[in-house]
């Protein structure tokens, strides 16, 4: 599947969120401690935000990441995400209605569809400090759109697209160094391959000592 219709199909559901989100809706917890709906939307907005900038400003450095190991340096529980996660609501905090960081996202979300069919996907960008190709731009904007759509399952309760999970199982699968058990569904393998659910003892002693590197990415 092209890297922009990916991209699609992980940003579509969200949308459709965004549209219709009501007041009560956007004090939902989510799935993300201490986040409620408007949050993540926010959240959502910033990154959208960062895919324009990223594929507005071409750069002339070589390619030093790609779509599976630019998630190797973002881990869940360090002092960054945590700092991170409590600026998020404290802006969020600002919108006195959930439909200005809905509208903001949908509006910025959209804008992106729009300059990434434009874009060459061989080309070169940059973007938090590591340069890949627009093509792995859009597969890692895919899979954050894939990780938060399940953590706002309390208001979205349809999984992602199926491709948007296997690319998800994808690039866990590569973070990992092999395949994770085939009994594990793409959801539950996004879940504690992100750091959203702890592993089981059964799924512990499955994956014997590749366990501790768990979670992968969050």
């Amino acid at each position: 599947m092209r890297p922009l219709d990916l991209l699609a199909h992980a940003y579509t559901p969200l949308l459709g969120l965004a549209d219709r989100v009501d007041e009560d809706q956007g004090w939902t917890p989510t799935h993300l401690p201490g986040w409620a709906v408007r949050d993540l939307l926010l959240h959502l907005a910033g990154d959208a935000q960062r895919a324009l900038v990223a594929l507005g400003t071409p750069s002339d450095q070589p390619v030093d990441t790609d779509e599976v190991g630019y998630w190797s340096a973002w881990s869940p529980g360090t002092a960054g995400a945590q700092a991170g996660r409590r600026g998020t609501r404290i802006m969020a905090s600002a919108w006195t209605s959930v439909r200005g960081p809905a509208d903001l996202y949908a509006e910025t979300a959209r804008a992106v569809l729009v300059l990434a069919a434009a874009a060459d996907p061989s080309g070169v960008v940059g973007t938090q400090g590591r340069t890949l190709t627009v093509g792995s731009l859009l597969h890692t904007l895919a899979v954050e759109a894939a990780i938060h759509h399940l953590d706002l399952e309390p208001v979205l309760p349809a999984a992602p697209a199926p491709p948007v999970l296997a690319e998800v199982r994808r690039v866990l699968d590569g973070l990992l160094g092999q395949p994770a058990p085939a009994e594990w569904d793409d959801v539950r393998y996004l879940r504690v391959g992100t750091g959203r659910l702890p592993l089981r003892p059964d799924e512990r002693a499955a994956l014997g000592g590749l366990a501790d590197r768990f979670p992968l990415f969050g």
